[in-house]
């Protein structure tokens, strides 16, 4: 069968699954403020011939299914992945997505419309873990973090697309408690089928990931994929034999090693790595950029925004969300992750605390909530409002480039081979309980706290600020493999290995390499690799 060996095709298709998840943030925050969604599944009652809509506390618990849905599709996702291999893992996921959109688009009730979510999180779980991993696996070194972070662009993407379909489908039948037409959400949610239709499809012609054909002892075809990816048809170029002789020496040392649990990530020489790639998942929740994607209304709400006027306003930041994104595509790998960490915790912390400010300072409370948006909330006008909208947008534009593609970039770079799969499942599965908790969090949050959620979230941001400086090392410009000596301490510890910030971006060496300036010592022919199943595998007991 046809194989695509084009990095970039392999990456464009891999990454719609991040596109589901994005699809999925907007059908919620575009529809939630509807009538038609208020009124269907209305629990407020009618108030001047608007209805108020689900209870905040209901509200938060139907925005926190899919990610619920998604931490265990995470953890299953480790398992999954490891066995049946990273592309059949995506294209599981992708029939699990069409059967929780059926649902989700069929609901009756809210009781129907979150049991949809939780299965369309158990998709969502599987993809954000899985297809990092795989494009991480079959990347070359210097443009792994641009491709990886397609993932995140194509979240913005899903965001952005399925917004504007809510938005042109809130205008079918009229705003009010009388007239309001199911098919103001029907539509999007059904359309949102028809990426992981594509994307199983699609993935029927990648290849599987190299690394994974290692493991599995298919060194042949682990060949011809590097070869087709990577060697542009030349099984003997010098940078796919040295990238096998990385990854047999890998398979090697782990060989004992075959069987992995998730309690070997918890070991003292794995324990490091572990909490740095759960906490670079939990951050990116805590940073309140998807508070800031799911209830956006809310926050324009606050600003004087309503109806439409509200989805308009709300779609700028999107559209930010996307083209801020760029840049970390472009130099991503020049840039490295430990700066992008930093510097973007740095100005999400401003952002915060001047939204915090503004809320406090000039904010003035309305019973029973703006437009019945929330039970409870604030108001600011004139300039304030002006303030709050400018500081939400420049949030967003600080954490695009930043914490949003780093964020699914970085985990499947620290781990070895042997326990990769399982390690970016746990890490990813973090995201999704800290993004179940925050979306259950923020509506009755509003309602109570008010402009202190803020101070809550600047906070969160000066804590990952200080925490990715110090103990978050660098990964760019390396193979996987070469990673793994960083974590190992030259006294034979590896506790903690190489100092963070003693770390460095190794993206000239790394580029001269790919181009054939290889070593010889570093290659191996072959025949040599292919050898791996003789004697040596019989030793590893693979």
């Amino acid at each position: 069968m046809y194989q695509v060996g084009n990095i970039y095709v392999i990456a464009a298709v891999a990454v719609i699954g991040g596109g589901l998840f994005g699809f999925d943030i907007s059908s919620m925050s575009a529809i939630l403020g509807t009538q038609a969604y208020k009124c269907y599944f209305n629990q407020g009652g009618v108030h001047d011939n608007k209805c108020a809509g689900p209870r905040a506390g209901t509200q938060g618990g139907i925005t926190a299914a899919m990610p619920a849905g998604s931490w265990l599709g995470a953890l299953i996702s480790g398992y999954l992945s490891d066995k049946l291999g990273r592309k059949k893992s995506i294209m599981i996921g992708c029939v699990i997505w069409v059967i929780g959109s059926t649902i989700i688009c069929a609901s009756q009730n809210i009781g129907m419309l979150v049991a949809g979510r939780v299965i369309n999180g158990l998709c969502v779980g599987i993809e954000s873990a899985q297809v990092p991993v795989y494009i991480s696996e079959i990347a070359p070194p210097t443009r792994r973090g641009r491709l990886v972070g397609l993932q995140q662009w194509a979240i913005t993407w899903g965001i952005l697309i399925l917004y504007y379909i809510s938005y042109g489908t809130s205008f079918i039948g009229q705003d009010n408690y009388s007239g309001y037409r199911t098919a103001v959400f029907r539509i999007p949610w059904g359309l949102q089928m028809i990426p992981a239709i594509m994307l199983f499809f699609f993935m029927i012609f990648l290849p599987e990931s190299p690394r994974w054909l290692a493991r599995q002892d298919r060194w042949e075809e682990c060949h011809k994929v590097l070869t087709l990816v990577h060697g542009k048809g030349d099984p003997d170029s010098p940078f796919v034999l040295y990238e096998l002789n990385d990854i047999r020496e890998m398979c090697l040392f782990e060989a004992r090693n075959k069987d992995v649990t998730y309690w070997e990530l918890f070991k003292p020489n794995m324990i490091n790595r572990t909490h740095i790639g759960i906490f670079t998942q939990i951050w990116s929740q805590l940073t309140g950029m998807n508070v800031m994607m799911y209830y956006i209304t809310y926050v324009f709400a606050m600003a004087g925004y309503s109806g439409n006027a509200n989805l308009l306003a709300s779609s700028i930041q999107y559209i930010i969300n996307v083209f801020m994104t760029v840049p970390a595509l472009i130099w991503l790998d020049r840039w490295g992750r430990r700066k992008p960490l930093v510097i973007g915790a740095f100005f999400m912390m401003i952002w915060m605390f001047a939204n915090a400010g503004l809320l406090g300072g000039y904010g003035t409370v309305v019973p029973g909530g703006i437009n019945h948006v929330a039970e409870e909330s604030m108001s600011v006008s004139g300039a304030p409002a002006q303030g709050l909208i400018a500081c939400t947008y420049l949030f967003v534009a600080s954490y695009a480039p930043t914490w949003g593609p780093v964020s699914w970039v970085y985990p499947p770079e620290l781990y070895p081979l042997r326990v990769r799969g399982k390690a970016v499942a746990l890490a990813t599965s973090f995201n999704w309980i800290f993004n179940t908790a925050l979306g259950a969090f923020v509506p009755p949050a509003f309602a109570t706290i008010r402009y202190k959620v803020y101070i809550i979230f600047g906070i969160f941001n000066l804590c990952m600020m200080i925490h990715a400086f110090f103990l978050f090392p660098e990964t760019a410009g390396k193979t996987l493999e070469e990673t793994e000596k960083m974590f190992e301490d030259p006294n034979g510890i590896r506790l903690i290995g190489t100092p963070a910030w003693k770390t460095k971006v190794q993206y000239q060496h790394m580029a001269q390499m790919e181009h054939g300036a290889v070593p010889q010592e570093k290659m191996g022919s072959v025949a040599e690799h292919n050898e791996y199943s003789g004697d040596e595998k019989e030793k590893a007991d693979v």
